[in-house]
């Protein structure tokens, strides 16, 4: 009988063994086909997001291009001013001068007495 028995623990330390990889390799393939669709949606979500960053990124980018070249701009914007007001007087000096050849001529001519 105890030959028997180291016989049977034998056979089945043999067939353990012998099994053992190829149970973890199932083991690991089921796992894989369970896990890899979520794995995948995963990966489609974070391309998804990784475009809709880069649109963000460059949305912000433009953005900001935009208002840099209004702040640079302001230059422009004051002298135009500077220009616009310069006008305006040279307009009001000419209504005035204007206004006073016109009294002068409406006026009636000094007197030679």
């Amino acid at each position: 009988m105890g030959a028997l028995r180291v016989t049977d623990k034998f056979t089945e330390s043999v067939y353990v063994l012998a099994n053992e990889p190829s149970v973890a390799l199932y083991r690991l393939q089921e796992h894989v086909r369970r896990s890899l669709p979520e794995l995948a949606q995963h990966k489609a979500d974070m391309q998804r997001w990784e475009e809709q960053s880069q649109g963000a990124i460059y949305t912000v980018e433009y953005a900001c291009s935009a208002v840099k070249s209004l702040v640079d701009s302001s230059v422009y914007f004051r002298s135009v001013e500077g220009l616009l007001k310069q006008a305006i007087s040279i307009r009001d000096h000419m209504n005035t001068s204007a206004q006073g050849h016109s009294q002068e001529k409406l006026s009636p001519p000094p007197s030679l007495a």
